[in-house]
């Protein structure tokens, strides 16, 4: 099974958002939508969708949002 890791630090707590999208800007994964302290986390995405299902290979983008002004885009690729 494909799976990555996910990094990120707070450095004060925030209300965090962190969605996988796919090429076409589509949600393909929601997998943080919480408040979080000030701190390193660490998330595992295991190529599934929303509803469970096994995405395709190829490239994806993870959006993390922390507060109202912090946003970080960043490209993965999955390959299975």
């Amino acid at each position: 099974n494909p799976e990555t890791t996910i990094q990120y630090n707070l450095a004060e707590s925030a209300d965090v958002t962190l969605h996988i999208y796919n090429v076409v800007g589509q949600v393909v994964r929601t997998l943080v939508s919480e408040r979080q302290s000030a701190g390193r986390y660490r998330v595992q995405w295991s190529g599934m969708d929303d509803r469970s299902v096994p995405v395709s290979s190829g490239i994806y983008f993870y959006e993390i949002r922390a507060g109202k002004n912090n946003k970080q885009v960043l490209k993965l690729m999955l390959l299975k």
